[in-house]
């Protein structure tokens, strides 16, 4: 196996993660984001997909890695993927339950091949129960969980984008699954497979929510409580432009000054954390955000600790001048996009194309010695 500490092992310069090898099986969603931010944070992924793909180089989930198509029902390929698994370090795939064994790549075959190899699955139901085998969409792996029902407006649950289930639950929890287990076998010598189910992440997201139940301080349903929209002071106002702003004054000192820069003086709004008349107060505050402008709000507590933000659009966060000073998107074969997180500060992560010569040579090296 590769020894990670050995200078020049690697073709990359940069990240945490410089020196490990992870062979992706192309999919969609969760999975591809996974191995964006494991190819961001330094590993050399290499991508198998199918033959004709065509993968866009301008995809933001695909940047970082060398994509190369295989007709994995071929015997003759399966055989060479398993000479790539051979000296790698991580296996992700999304497939349903029971695809990789019977592609003859199952994690009993790989792991026999190479004992510590991190076998990464990513599944919306999980490898096992009732509802393995079914299809399924983030939607539905978050309805399980309380998280829908939890969200939305009294009339109905709104789906938060798929935040919450395919990249929340999914990519983030199998990038921590992968990372733990790679650690756990750098010690033992040994992998193991990593069962990282939409439905169990968004249900670890809710605990937050399970703890603030059992000491009764959240009620199951929508806009009830402080977090939801319930609250007057945790929330979204319409400005006079059509522009919202976001507002998430929860502490008394937050409150106060919110009370101040929005000249809230009347002595109803003394009643912040009286559940029953925050109906009321809420109708009071959207009146006053609507007398404004998001600019001019921008211009009165941007900046302040009233905890205030403006709505923007996609196309409007790249310019906002705290996300410009950070770096915060990047441009990458004339697309604005996110640029990599978490941030380290001796070994940086960094966007970099491999070149057809350099996977090349990582392909030679990850063959089985004779």
């Amino acid at each position: 196996m590769l020894d990670k500490t050995a200078p020049g092992a690697s073709l990359r310069t940069s990240g945490p993660l410089s020196g490990f090898r992870v062979v992706e099986f192309a999919g969609i969603g969760p999975g591809p984001f996974a191995c964006m931010m494991l190819a961001d944070m330094g590993a050399d992924v290499v991508t198998l997909d199918r033959v004709g793909a065509k993968k866009s180089v301008t995809s933001v989930a695909g940047r970082g890695r060398k994509v190369i198509e295989l007709d994995l029902k071929d015997k003759a390929a399966i055989a060479e993927v398993l000479d790539l698994l051979a000296n790698a370090d991580a296996l992700v795939e999304g497939f349903r339950p029971g695809v990789m064994e019977r592609l003859g790549l199952g994690p009993d075959v790989v792991l026999a091949r190479n004992p510590k190899l991190v076998y990464g699955r990513m599944t919306g139901w999980g490898q096992e129960g009732p509802l393995a085998n079914a299809a399924g969409h983030d939607i539905n792996y978050i309805s399980i969980t309380g998280a829908l029902a939890a969200i939305g407006t009294k009339e109905a649950p709104v789906p938060p984008l798929n935040l919450v289930g395919d990249f929340g639950g999914g990519a983030l929890y199998l990038v921590v699954g992968v990372l733990a287990a790679l650690l756990e076998a750098s010690r033992s010598g040994k992998g193991q497979v990593v069962d990282a189910a939409m439905c169990d992440g968004a249900a670890s997201l809710m605990s937050f929510f399970f703890d603030m139940t059992t000491i009764g301080r959240w009620t199951e349903g929508r806009v009830q409580n402080f977090l939801d929209g319930g609250a007057h002071f945790y929330g979204v106002y319409e400005c006079a432009c059509g522009h919202f702003v976001s507002i998430g004054s929860i502490e008394p000192q937050f409150y106060a000054l919110l009370r101040e820069h929005a000249g809230l003086t009347d002595a109803d709004f003394d009643a912040q954390m009286d559940r029953k008349a925050w109906p009321a107060l809420k109708q009071k505050l959207q009146a006053v955000f609507k007398s404004k402008t998001r600019e001019d709000w921008c211009k009165i507590m941007e900046g302040t600790d009233i905890c205030f933000a403006p709505v923007l659009t996609m196309s409007e966060a790249t310019e906002h001048p705290h996300m410009v000073a950070r770096n915060v998107f990047l441009e990458r074969h004339g697309v604005k996009q996110p640029a990599p997180a978490p941030r380290f500060s001796r070994t940086p992560s960094a966007v970099r194309e491999p070149e057809a010569a350099e996977i090349e040579a990582v392909l030679r090296e990850w063959k089985p010695r004779p």
